[in-house]
């Protein structure tokens, strides 16, 4: 008989989508379930596929779009004791922020199996773990879809989009002009190794041959990171086709790399495989859809909803049908744009499955603004978004995902309390004592002003300067002061520090985007320290040594004061001192 479990939410996957809604929703105080069919978490960052994480940043050539929120936490902490960016080190630490989370339980290489649904809404999923052979039965009030594949609400029934929409379905000026059941392709991954001495390769009989004229539009100079144009898509079905894709895939990468190593003119004389993944990363399969479908035209514009709740920025990267079999075509399209644009609250849950979240790759766009919501940043905080939805749902005692509507601006000052950044969406938390203090400071570069601190914005925008920054940094440390007229009282004091959103976190497997990148965000303050006062008396003061988050939440006994003063002591390596925002609550 199966095991019976009882959640408040169950999130089935563990892609960073999945990672950071049931982190999101544990945190809101949810008893929250991670079920993942793999033993590890990550996804396409894990170490079974070794993606690196893309985002709104695009690989650090667009300046303060990166992600924050949980997603930046993890990566944070990996990249500052992970400098060799091994993606195994990753892997645990993205299992130790699940075990480590409170209101967590993690359930790895538990696969699940099917969905009850009664009226519209899932009672529960059925589920095996295939380790130790248990079988389980989840039950909870809701459920986040973060699997990919859309394999939770397909099992339940909710609606779903495949294939290409045809240009007249959304007004789309990209889209196909007549539907078809295209999806992008699956890729897998190679890491090479310079042995220091010329090494041979026997091209193995059931691996493909490549000329060069048939990899002409297909850049293969770097040689020691492998591919991602190393693709099958098409009609083939990237889960019921699957083993197929993952086989052809192999007959691929290693006519590839004979080419490589066997046609003259790619200096690989010395280098061998050294790695080659054998798990296909999937691009697109089912796209649920919920009361809204993100289009082309709300991406190219950078729509702002009122409902906003995350956002993106990758360029609406589109492959070809056929991916490496389309030798005539460029692998992909890129559809650019300006600026990041907004993800509506009303693509994260299903139209027709009331209790059912959507994260991940799955959420509720057409096929090619698809082409941008896939990449992982851009899951990651859609993740959050779902995560910390079920847990205000929970708290507000909503049955249905849909519900959550009359309290979106809750939820979008949550999620801004909790690091994220929402475009159009400023500070107007009711309860941060900060907005009304006066703010002050030892000394500041011009423009980048004291009060900045308690503007609303949490990241510079669009050339605006919302951070405060110090001129140098003295012996003492450099002091910020926030003072009220009359005393407050409050048990907790947030600080968003600057870890620059325009350069990469990421780790990764390409020598190229590795050299391009700095080392541990240098502007990220290291020590501060933190002081009420009350009067010319002392009631609190703390100091922090070794700080590597953006965002530190410094929690004490309740006290009343009418001064903080935050001693900006060191930071990792920039001659200032900069911070973006401190809040200050009672709860």
């Amino acid at each position: 008989m199966p095991e019976k479990l009882q959640y408040d939410v169950v999130v089935a996957g563990g892609g960073m989508s999945g990672i950071c809604a049931a982190m999101a929703a544990a945190r809101g105080g949810a008893r929250t379930a991670l079920v993942q069919d793999r033993p590890m978490l990550g996804g396409n960052a894990s170490s079974e596929i070794r993606m690196h994480i893309c985002g709104a940043d695009r690989h650090g050539s667009v300046d303060d779009a990166r992600e924050s929120g949980i997603l930046e936490e993890l990566l944070l902490e990996n990249r500052y004791n992970n400098p060799q960016h091994s993606f195994c080190v990753q892997d645990a630490f993205f299992w130790a922020a699940a075990k480590k989370q409170s209101n967590l339980d993690l359930y790895l290489n538990t696969r699940i199996l099917g969905a009850e649904t009664s009226g519209g809404r899932i009672s529960a999923l059925s589920a095996v773990q295939m380790t130790s052979e248990k079988q389980f039965r989840f039950e909870a009030a809701f459920f986040v879809d973060a699997t990919g594949d859309g394999f939770v609400g397909f099992c339940a029934g909710a609606g779903y989009m495949y294939g290409r929409e045809d240009c007249r379905a959304f007004g789309e000026p990209h889209a196909a002009a007549k539907a078809d059941r295209y999806v992008m392709g699956s890729s897998i991954l190679f890491t090479a190794k310079d042995m220091g001495h010329p090494v041979p390769f026997i091209k193995p009989e059931w691996a493909y041959t490549f000329t060069e004229e048939q990899l002409k539009h297909r850049a293969h100079t770097e040689i020691t990171s492998g591919y991602w144009w190393i693709e099958l898509s098409g009609l083939l079905d990237p889960v019921s086709d699957a083993e197929t894709i993952r086989d052809e895939l192999l007959k691929v990468l290693y006519g590839v790399w004979d080419h490589i190593k066997n046609q003259p003119g790619h200096h690989a004389e010395n280098y061998a495989l050294d790695w080659v993944g054998f798990l296909p990363g999937k691009r697109e399969s089912r796209r649920l859809t919920g009361d809204y479908v993100l289009t082309e035209n709300d991406v190219a514009a950078s729509r702002i909803f009122p409902d906003t709740v995350a956002y993106g920025g990758w360029n609406m990267d589109v492959h070809v049908p056929g991916g490496i079999l389309s030798e005539e075509s460029a692998p992909t399209t890129y559809y650019k744009f300006d600026d990041v644009y907004a993800i509506p609250y009303r693509c994260l849950y299903s139209e027709n499955i009331e209790n059912l979240f959507l994260a991940g790759r799955a959420i509720s766009v057409s096929h090619i603004a698809f082409g941008s919501t896939r990449v992982m940043g851009t899951c990651a905080v859609v993740g959050q978004a779902v995560g910390t939805a079920a847990a205000l749902a929970l708290r507000r005692g909503v049955r249905d995902a849909r519900g959550v509507a009359p309290y979106m601006t809750e939820l979008q000052q949550q999620l801004l309390r909790d690091g994220c950044f929402l475009p159009g969406i400023a500070n107007e938390d009711k309860n941060d004592l900060a907005r009304s203090a006066s703010v002050t400071a030892s000394s500041f570069r011009p423009g980048a002003e004291p009060g900045n601190v308690i503007n609303g914005i949490g990241r510079n925008r669009r050339g605006k300067c919302n951070a405060y920054i110090s001129e140098g940094i003295r012996p003492e440390g450099e002091i910020l002061s926030l003072r009220w007229r009359e005393p407050v009282a409050a048990n907790c004091v947030c600080l968003r520090f600057d870890t620059n959103f325009g350069k990469e976190l990421t780790i990764t497997l390409s020598d190229a985007i590795r050299r391009r990148q700095r080392p541990f965000p240098p502007e990220l303050v290291r020590d501060f320290g933190v002081m009420l006062c009350l009067g010319n008396k002392t009631v609190y003061s703390c100091e922090v040594q070794g700080n590597i988050q953006r965002c530190r939440d410094i929690r004490f006994p309740r006290q009343t004061f009418d001064r903080l003063e935050i001693r900006l002591r060191a930071t990792h390596g920039a001659p200032d001192a900069s911070v973006f925002e401190v809040r200050v609550y009672d709860d």
